[in-house]
């Protein structure tokens, strides 16, 4: 139970749905089954009912069959089984022929009701997973129809008065329908879950492609300037230079005291964008997982910590949300921050864990890498792993000796 247990917390939300899916129309074989085939032989002679039982095993095998490659199909992995298609609907017609056949000329305690119940629930299950082959709701329709339609003139053909080729169509009709809207309502939710998980990755894919044209703009403001006014000043310089004017050296000394100005202008952008402030960033990690469906609880207030502090915890922060959305189906997380014996502490635990986080437990990523290096110059600690069947906490600890820091941090934020 334990592996089937971690099997399933492995795998992603769609994967999971998918899995049920496919599952699931693999049950209605069995229903088709228990349901239509094993209750003849209560009803019909032993010749008739093992005929029609054996033809019921056969549709079913082949109705999982072909629900599970019209599935592939749906998702792309394989090309439409036009014929695998093809000969479920010629199968579920003829067996549906031999049931009726035998309902009117075979011979046992109830062979009409036995006849009827393999014919319409033949022909109800064949429509429904035919229905995972085709795509519109129209043509979904017109298979449903078809199929009744074709139920009704059969029946008439073979003799059966006009009212009982009515009734049975329309009973056709009705459990096709049912079927078949079970299937394609279960191939939209599937589509679903995979398109809402693609568009969490692309919007996390568009947050960093923002940042990036943010970090872009601000170096292009701070340089554009300056870079410009070098040319000119350099162009100016060789061509007092040419001159043997003595002004060309007053004009490189002033672009290298611009060259040096755009140096330290640089370092401050990007000192500013590598520092992180833990208020913002314990904020912005609550309304990003809460957009996500995840229920985050944050305690505690950075009000009070120094600078150089904060902003370690915040990557602490930032990186933890990360991990929680991109590697694994959270549905809970907790953030706390505290003083503890002269040190702050930071703590990220989440559940839903299903691919451990980048670089936990020795991976080859370097998220986790990074963060220790930038606690180390804090002289803070990280720790990660596995909590429980599916947790995963990460606890990073600063000392805050010969630093100032307000004890409100054992506050609450939200």
């Amino acid at each position: 139970m334990s592996g089937a247990g971690a099997w399933w917390r492995g795998k992603t939300t769609p994967a999971k749905v998918e899995t049920y899916t496919r599952w699931s129309f693999h049950f209605f074989a069995v229903v088709e089954v228990a349901a239509i085939g094993l209750p003849v032989f209560a009803l019909a002679g032993a010749g008739a009912a093992g005929l029609l039982a054996a033809l019921v095993i056969g549709h079913a095998l082949l109705c999982a069959l072909t629900a599970s490659r019209a599935l592939d199909w749906t998702r792309g992995r394989r090309a439409q089984p036009v014929r695998l298609l093809w000969a479920l609907g010629a199968a579920t017609y003829v067996i549906a022929v031999v049931a009726l056949v035998l309902r009117k000329h075979g011979s046992g305690p109830d062979m009409d009701a036995a006849g009827s119940s393999v014919f319409t629930g033949v022909l109800a299950f064949g429509t429904g997973t035919l229905a995972l082959g085709v795509r519109h709701r129209k043509r979904v329709l017109s298979l449903v129809a078809g199929f009744a339609c074709g139920a009704g003139a059969v029946s008439f053909a073979l003799g059966y008065p006009g009212a009982t080729a009515l009734a049975t169509g329309f009973a056709v009709f009705l459990g096709g329908a049912f079927v078949a809207g079970t299937s394609v309502f279960s191939v939209w939710l599937l589509n679903a879950v995979y398109e809402l998980d693609e568009a969490r990755e692309t919007r996390a894919r568009l947050a960093v492609a923002e940042e990036r044209l943010r970090f872009g703009r601000d170096l292009h403001d701070v340089l554009g300037r300056n870079l410009a006014v070098i040319a000119l000043k350099s162009e100016l310089a060789v061509q007092l230079a040419r001159r043997e004017r003595p002004e060309a050296v007053e004009q490189m000394v002033e672009v290298q005291r611009i060259a040096q100005e755009s140096q330290r202008e640089v370092r401050d952008v990007v000192r500013g964008y590598r520092e992180a402030d833990l208020g913002a960033e314990l904020a912005g990690a609550q309304g990003v997982l809460a957009a996500a469906g995840i229920d985050c609880e944050v305690t505690g207030s950075a009000d009070g910590l120094p600078a150089e502090v904060q902003s370690a915890l915040g990557w602490v922060v930032r990186e933890a949300t990360t991990n929680v959305l991109r590697h694994g189906d959270a549905g809970r997380c907790a953030v706390g921050l505290r003083i503890r014996e002269g040190c702050v502490v930071l703590t990220v635990e989440n559940d839903g864990v299903a691919v451990r986080p980048r670089d936990a437990g020795g991976g080859g990523g370097s998220g986790l890498a990074g963060l220790r290096e930038r606690l180390a110059v804090v002289d803070g600690t990280l720790e990660a792993g596995p909590v429980g069947s599916d947790g995963f906490r990460v606890v990073a600890s600063v000392p805050l000796s010969g630093r100032t820091a307000d004890t409100s941090v054992s506050g609450v934020t939200s």
